[in-house]
Formats: structure tokens, sequence, C-alpha cells
């Protein structure tokens, strides 16, 4: 269980994120949504110790250290690999530190978006190094996978197709917290959603029961927010009348 109590965090003495409470269980594929600044990126930041913050996050009852940081893993488009290396040389170094490391999901995953073994990170594409980092976070046996907006530069097709790979591949005690803002594509793959607003948790709901109240998962999320579907064409009238 990932637990995360009373989160604060600023920037220059701003908040970005302010009592937040969490809780993450074995086996959910959350989705974590909310507008730009909302602090998503920021939450998976924090939980895997990268910033400083105010609050607690603890595994399993202790609090995210050393002794256990290997159980959660990251994917980000910013990308945390060795550009230098390549796909080979980086399966050598993940297989030597982490012992849980799953070469057979890996060398499946490298034959499924046909990634290059012997060419460096650097020389990819922008979505091949972001499915590497995604090849990467999933084979190095964490019980917590976190995805930062990890499908960046892919295509429609690449995106919809790895959903229904992972769907198959992951174990019953892993977990996924994933960022998009591709509500649409990840709505039938996600079990729960997480809406950040105000820099806070403004709703926290399972699809079963979105289901029940007959809600799309892109309508909950524009209820949260209060979307005003008029909001176009009021910025055009404006717009006329000052001509």
């Amino acid at each position: 269980m990932l637990e995360i109590k009373n989160l604060r965090k600023t920037y220059n003495g701003r908040p970005a994120l302010e009592n937040v409470h969490l809780t993450l269980g074995p086996g959910e594929i959350i989705g974590l949504f909310g507008g730009n600044g909302a602090g998503k990126t920021t939450l998976m930041k924090c939980i895997l110790k990268l910033l400083r913050y105010e609050g607690g996050i603890y595994l399993d009852g202790e609090e995210i250290g050393p002794k256990n940081i290997a159980r959660i893993s990251f994917a980000t488009s910013e990308h945390s690999f060795f550009p230098a290396l390549n796909a080979r040389e980086h399966r050598d170094f993940y297989a030597l530190h982490f012992p849980k490391w799953n070469d057979k999901r890996f060398h499946a995953l490298m034959d499924f978006f046909s990634l290059p073994y012997d060419r460096a990170l650097r020389a990819m594409s922008t979505g091949q190094k972001n499915q590497f980092e995604v090849i990467l976070a999933l084979c190095q046996g964490a019980d917590y996978i976190l995805m930062d907006e990890p499908f960046a530069g892919n295509d429609i097709f690449n995106r919809e197709d790895f959903y229904k790979v992972l769907l198959g591949i992951l174990e019953p005690n892993e977990t996924i917290l994933l960022s998009t803002h591709l509500i649409e594509e990840v709505e039938h793959f996600v079990t729960r959603a997480v809406i950040l607003k105000d820099r806070t948790v403004a709703a926290d709901v399972t699809t079963d029961e979105l289901d029940e109240q007959n809600l799309s998962l892109t309508d909950y999320i524009k209820q949260t927010y209060a979307y005003r579907s008029d909001r176009v064409l009021d910025a055009l009238e404006k717009l006329d009348r000052k001509e």
C-alpha cells in the first residue's frame, strides 16, 4: 500500500500541492488527471523523493527511502536514461542493479515496439525514447509504476495496442499511476480516476462507480472542473465586438 498523507509542496513559497491525501493499493490502474499546472508531475516526483515536501509518503507503513525505493519506477517524457548507451547496455545495467529485473518482459516489449538494441538512445526518435523509458519502468520489477505523459510522440495505433498489451502482462501486485491528457483513450484502461484541482485531490472515483452513474470519464472530469461548454462561443463573440 502506498499512502500519501497531508502532502504539501511549495515552490519559492507558493503552494503547488496542499492537503493531499491518497492511497494506492496493489493491482490498481489509476489515471491521474488535471489541467496544466495542477500538480500531477509534482506529485509523482514527491513520491519518488525527487522533491522536498511536507507531510508523509509511506510504502507499506515505511517512509520512502533507499531500502524500498526500488519498489517504485518512473517513466517520464523528460527521459532518465543514459543517452550514450544503447538498449542492450541499458538492459545489462538495469539487470545488474535491480534483482527483480524482468528480462522476458523486456525482450517482449522491445519486439512489440520494434526498437533497435544497438542504437544509442540519443539517436532514437522522441517516440522511441518514450517507448524505451516505459519499457525500463515496466521491467525494473517495481510494485508501483508511475508514468507521466509516457506516450508523447507516439501514434494512436501504438498507444491503443500498448494499453491492450499492458493489461495482459501486469501482475496482480503491480500498480500503475498514469498521468495523461488523453482521457478518452484511457477511460476503458484505468480502473480508477484521481483528479487534481486547486492544488489538491478534488475527486477520486472508480470506473465502476462512473458506470453506475452512467457517466463517461471525460464528462466526470468536466463536471469536476465546472467546464463551460459555451466558453468558445463567448470568446468568439468578444473578438467580434472588438472588431
